[in-house]
């Protein structure tokens, strides 16, 4: 790992943290946008829009992220967070992805670090409690806690913020290779 150097890739990088953490913000900000406790089951299934009855009567950008976590998250209440008695966005795990993916981006915009096998082990230790916690809930062994939801949701989005940040990267040298053979050619 080393500190990085100021380049292009830094400030594409750069700008993929601004985009997270704005997305993350509103996510906080979005309870408190709306009346309180007027939000309280968002129970549903991932990928199905089980909410647009509730979501329809909320201004922009509000309906905006509930309408995402409709879509991204199943939003069971007992495993999300509320604030301002309004259910958040998205639920707990999948907040800390969400932070998680952010702090890995801000990581990857202050150092270099070498895409290698270390790098690929770390990925896999850290899919590895998520996985744990997701199928003893599935077969019903356990039922997780939001914290250990937490903690494994930032595990596994912080590797993937970092893993964000290599693909920014390598398709940026990329792009430069292409750029340089390209002119020589000419």
């Amino acid at each position: 790992m080393e500190r990085r150097v100021k380049s292009s890739n830094q400030v594409i990088i750069f700008v993929f943290f601004i985009l997270f953490l704005v997305w993350i913000l509103l996510q906080f900000i979005a309870p408190f946008a709306l009346p309180n406790s007027s939000i309280k089951d968002l129970s549903g299934v991932t990928g199905v829009s089980d909410n647009e009855d509730v979501i329809d009567d909320m201004s922009f950008p509000w309906n905006s992220v509930y309408r995402c976590g409709d879509r991204l998250c199943h939003q069971k209440a007992e495993r999300s967070f509320f604030l301002n008695g309004n259910q958040m966005p998205f639920c707990s795990r999948c907040t800390a992805i969400w932070i998680g993916l952010t702090i890995g981006l801000f990581l990857m915009f202050i150092f270099k670090i070498a895409l290698n096998e270390k790098f690929l082990i770390l990925l896999i230790i850290a899919v590895i409690p998520v996985g744990i916690d997701g199928l003893g809930q599935l077969f019903g062994l356990w039922e997780s806690t939001n914290i250990i939801r937490v903690i494994t949701g930032l595990l596994i989005g912080f590797v993937c913020g970092m893993g964000i940040g290599f693909i920014i990267d390598e398709s940026a040298d990329l792009i430069k290779e292409r750029l340089i053979k390209k002119r020589k050619r000419n």
